[in-house]
């Protein structure tokens, strides 16, 4: 079966380059860009070689894996074009849950078919990671930016040593192929991108992902820099900074770091 767009995508404009294999489609997709390619334009493969995940980490997806990347070129400012990732976020939420109907009813309200967005950009299933999004950013002629959001789902494997333990869709007990997920995902997020309306509708974003978020409300420690952080995972603010209440009441922000839900002892063990 060939990667095709879903019919809201088609009709919103976006437009496909797939792949049999690539090293990198976040790669392909900024090397457009800067060549005059203005998207919006998914750019998508089931066997990735060479891709980068978040601090450089490997992003590579075996034959049967989804990696995707979207380009889309903005006028705004890079720190209101970071709010994509939560976007991102939700519109692989949303596919997920749809790809996902039948093994859900199977599974019985399982906690390993629970989908939740850990702060800044991943996606879990029963707490593994299942999705990683990473954002690329560069201006281009006309003031305006180039900005890569790369999605890659783990459809028929995952990596095993992670950070995180890794999940797979096949694991939990969801058969999909990685083109029927994609045109699902294609769908989503042309509904998600224009709620986000370039930055303006970010409130509501961000109020759909806290619906979602994973370890709200519980203990957290974020590896910051070379110091840990520790604390309640609060909210998410305006700019989507990771707010973490500490035991003295008073309220940190966060705007990158790696989360471990528990306690900081947690945090240095992985």
């Amino acid at each position: 079966m060939a990667f095709k767009l879903g019919p809201r995508a088609i009709s919103a404009g976006y437009r496909l380059a797939a792949f049999d294999q690539i090293g990198s489609t976040n790669t392909e997709a900024m090397a457009r860009a800067r060549e005059g390619e203005y998207g919006p334009m998914w750019f998508v493969t089931s066997e990735q070689t060479a891709g980068r995940g978040r601090r450089n980490r490997p992003w590579i997806a075996p034959r049967g894996n989804l990696a995707s990347s979207i380009l889309e070129v903005i006028d705004v400012a890079p720190a209101v074009a970071a709010t994509l990732g939560f976007a991102a976020g939700l519109a692989i939420g949303t596919a997920l849950q749809k790809v996902s109907i039948e093994a859900s009813l199977r599974s019985a309200g399982s906690e390993h078919m629970t989908f939740s967005l850990k702060w800044p950009n991943d996606v879990l299933a029963g707490g593994k990671k299942l999705v990683g999004i990473g954002l690329e950013a560069e201006a281009v002629p006309g003031d305006r930016l180039a900005v890569v959001v790369g999605i890659g789902t783990n459809v028929v494997a995952a990596p095993e040593g992670t950070p995180t333990p890794a999940t797979s869709l096949a694991a939990i007990g969801v058969h999909v192929g990685a083109e029927d997920l994609f045109a699902e995902l294609s769908d989503a997020w042309a509904e998600t991108r224009g709620i986000w309306d370039n930055g303006r509708g970010f409130d509501e974003i961000r109020r759909l992902w806290l619906e979602r978020a994973a370890g709200l409300g519980q203990p957290v420690a974020v590896r910051a820099g070379a110091g840990t952080v520790e604390g309640i995972f609060d909210t998410i603010d305006e700019q989507g900074c990771l707010i973490i209440r500490k035991a003295d009441g008073h309220r940190v922000s966060i705007s990158a770091g790696d989360v471990h839900f528990g306690s900081t002892a947690s945090a240095g063990a992985v």
